[in-house]
């Protein structure tokens, strides 16, 4: 009777907007994403067996289920402009980035080589839906999902990550093997960033529906064993203290412009003679120190608005475009009253206590009250239901966002 609910290809299910992160999760193994952050989470590797157990199921019924995406739609998605794409041959090594045209591209049982394809999430429904199953985890961590499709034996070599990855089983066997040594230098003579020594401590074979979730700098190595092997890859970035600061301090920068006073010269009335004309005077340091204490950079949250911004941008390969024949603003209005509006697929949008980010900018900021409760809806649920709201004009930012097709209906 499961045949009954099981869809073929498998149709991965939206999460529901609040996640019940006390609970145990089958996606986990049976324990709850509160344990999984505490346990695992940047601390140790984790195999689960069945974390999607549909495919457990149908294989019950002799009925095995299919990727979402067939091995045709990622060919054809590799052969887009929008589409971040690579193919990567072993035996020798080899790297070729896209787009591909169909002729290109390995038959799907050849041997030996593996194509991955970047943010998927932007390209098909299914993927976006795999990634809301992980809004456990901030957004502002998340990176993307990336597929990759090989033939028998392909792979991209024994490699590490800097950030956290979970590889979703979704077509066909995968061995991966794994080792938690320190020894992470590269091999210099080779085109990919390939480990110079690996030495296996931990292996196994993943069926459709297992997930292996490894933390940061794990060595790994997953050879496909089946034509068509598919592994889903959700991974979440991490980018080093420096770069957040100096984004930080970029944006911060840049927000002097609105401050008029800052435009006043410096000027040293009190200045005495120096018998020390080389150094750089007392009197002027004593004023750019009062100065930074009155824009409190001595304090993070005056560098958290940048930091927000810099996180909230989307990929450089993002493209965005507005609608053929966009609505007019008392139509926009109405039609938030009977459609729902959801963030285009490669927007990013995170929030800092009330203020929401878009795109990289605050969104919220000089807003209406309505306009702002907007926001922070999609925000939090990434979808705005239908309801009767104030009319919004063309000088909105949410106006202005759908016209940019940053959002849509």
């Amino acid at each position: 009777m499961t045949s009954f609910y099981l869809s073929k290809p498998y149709e991965p299910p939206r999460a529901p907007k609040n996640l019940p992160l006390d609970k145990p999760w089958a996606l986990f193994g049976g324990i709850s994403p509160q344990k999984f952050m505490k346990t695992y989470w940047q601390k140790k590797p984790l195999l689960i067996r069945g974390a999607i157990p549909a495919f457990r199921l149908a294989l019950g019924e002799n009925e095995p289920l299919t990727s979402p995406i067939s091995p045709e739609a990622l060919y054809k998605i590799a052969g887009t402009e929008a589409a971040e794409s690579r193919l990567i041959q072993a035996k020798p090594w080899s790297f070729t980035e896209g787009p591909f045209q169909k002729k290109a591209l390995p038959k799907i049982h050849q041997p030996d080589w593996t194509l991955l394809l970047q943010g998927m999430e932007a390209h098909h429904p299914a993927a976006a839906n795999i990634l809301s199953w992980f809004r456990f985890i901030p957004d502002a961590r998340l990176d993307d999902l990336m597929i990759s499709i090989a033939g028998p034996g392909g792979g991209v070599g024994p490699h590490f990550d800097s950030y956290d990855v979970f590889l979703i089983q979704m077509s066909g066997r995968r061995r991966w093997q794994i080792s938690e040594q320190k020894d992470l230098s590269l091999n210099p003579k080779l085109p990919l960033k390939i480990l110079q020594s690996f030495k296996v401590e931990q292996e196994w074979v993943l069926e459709p529906g297992d997930m292996l979730y490894l933390p940061p700098h794990v060595a790994h190595d997953g050879i496909a064993l089946d034509a068509g092997c598919q592994t889903w890859s959700v991974g979440f970035r991490s980018q080093s203290y420096k770069e957040l600061l100096q984004e930080g301090l970029w944006r911060l920068a840049e927000s002097f412009e609105d401050l008029p006073e800052l435009e006043r010269h410096f000027a040293d009335p009190r200045q005495e003679a120096s018998a020390s004309a080389e150094q750089l005077p007392a009197e002027l340091i004593k004023q750019i120190e009062i100065k930074l204490k009155g824009l409190k950079l001595d304090q993070v949250s005056t560098f958290l608005p940048g930091i927000s911004a810099y996180l909230s941008e989307p990929k450089q390969q993002a493209i965005f475009t507005g609608p053929q024949e966009p609505l007019l603003p008392n139509r926009f209005s109405e039609a938030l009253e009977t459609k729902i509006l959801r963030p285009h697929p490669q927007t990013r949008i995170l929030s800092l206590g009330s203020s929401v980010f878009c795109n990289g900018e605050n969104v919220t900021k000089g807003q209406t009250g309505a306009v702002q409760q907007a926001w922070r809806r999609l925000s939090s649920h990434k979808e705005l239901a239908p309801s009767k709201r104030s009319e919004i004009t063309n000088e909105s930012s949410l106006y202005e966002a759908y016209l940019a097709g940053w959002l849509i209906f």
